[in-house]
């Protein structure tokens, strides 16, 4: 028999990879004859380079820089002319020195870096994840590494960070223009809120970067000229564009600046590892994430794995750290039983430090009750 894993993440707990390593062992200590294919998956958030890798790309390392403009290597994908890039690899809350939060400062210019490496190796079309940011900064930073000059009433650059986005004047888009050249920008996100306002990328994911009520105001305030600027310089508003608030406004750069197209998240990684032609001849599809909840029937990557097998006939079971979602809800999801860690053990702290094991348990589990 033929059983294809494809989890995403238990964030805080275990990548993707490391998820279905564990369900595959407890699945060959069962069945040790069974065929398993091991796909992560992601929904544009951190694994998403990950999840390339796994399916045949090639990994290339860049000198970049971080969110507080630290530098660093990061790594993304590259198979042919077609790259994958991470913002979280980059720019993510993860990757803040020492887990210190910089709500108005942390900038995207390191996700730039890549961009430009990308296109530099002869990429003419890349697969920009975007998710786990921790600058509220429009995607400015990641205009500047490309190129484009941000200038304030002085003619100075502007500083890093969405909060200096308040003194933008003038911008000059030639140089990234010209960087960019045919490239063609592909966004992955799950994220469809706009760039200002109440359900903007300020109000809705500062708090979680550090941003307090005064922030949130100054950063909303900033981006809002930020798009100004940008709409008398392109003569098109992007600022509503659904996903124009995605990692922190980086959404919007690269729908007004980098001509990009926002795609569902999982939708289009499934499509970017070619899932569907995996499928075949599989037995039985285990995925899963950290939580399964309503917020995962909007199209977090268990559904869409569901919705792909489902499509194909073939059966789907998922794994969770926990499941709120009753059998019916599941069910209209397509996934046919869930086995969340908390049936086995029922303190979250426990669950999060064993995880592993308790993985490796629910995959035996897996293997009896769905391959006779």
């Amino acid at each position: 028999m033929r059983v294809l894993i494809a989890p995403d993440k238990f964030k805080g707990c275990l990548t993707a990879v490391g998820v279905a390593e564990a369900l595959q062992l407890g699945l060959l200590d069962e069945r040790p004859g069974l065929e398993v294919t091991v796909l992560p998956v992601a929904d544009g958030g951190d694994g998403t380079v990950d999840a390339a890798l796994r399916a045949g790309y090639s990994e290339c390392v860049v000198d970049a820089s971080g969110p507080t403009g630290r530098p660093l290597r990061a790594a993304y994908a590259l198979a042919g002319d077609r790259a994958v890039i991470e913002l979280a690899a980059v720019v993510g809350l993860d990757l803040l020195p020492d887990g210190q939060l910089e709500p108005l400062e942390a900038t995207t210019y390191g996700l730039g870096l890549v961009i430009k490496d990308a296109i530099a190796r002869g990429a003419t079309q890349i697969v920009l994840g975007l998710g786990g940011s921790a600058s509220t900064d429009g995607g400015a930073g990641l205009a500047q590494a490309l190129g484009a000059r941000l200038l304030d009433a002085t003619g100075a650059d502007l500083a890093p960070g969405g909060a200096a986005l308040a003194g933008l004047v003038k911008v000059d888009l030639a140089p990234l223009r010209a960087t960019l050249g045919s490239t063609k920008i592909i966004v992955a996100t799950d994220v469809d809120n706009p760039l200002l306002g109440p359900a903007g990328a300020a109000a809705i994911f500062g708090p979680q970067k550090g941003a307090s009520p005064t922030d949130v105001a100054t950063l909303d305030a900033a981006l809002a000229n930020w798009s100004r600027v940008i709409a008398g310089t392109i003569g098109r508003d992007e600022a509503t564009r659904p996903g124009a608030g995605a990692a922190g406004g980086a959404g919007y750069a690269a729908l007004a600046l980098l001509d990009a197209s926002i795609h569902p998240g999982i939708e289009l990684i499934l499509a970017l590892i070619d899932f569907e032609a995996r499928l075949p001849g599989a037995d039985l599809v285990i995925t899963g994430e950290g939580s399964l909840d309503e917020q995962s029937l909007a199209g977090k990557a268990p559904i869409g794995v569901a919705r792909a097998a489902g499509t194909a006939g073939v059966p789907v079971v998922a794994v969770a750290g926990r499941s709120l979602l009753g059998p019916l809800r599941l069910a209209q999801a397509g996934i046919a039983a869930a086995y969340p860690l908390s049936d086995l053990e029922p303190d979250p702290q426990q669950s999060i430090a064993n995880a592993a094991p308790l993985l490796r348990e629910v995959g035996r589990r897996i293997a009896k009750e769905w391959l006779p």
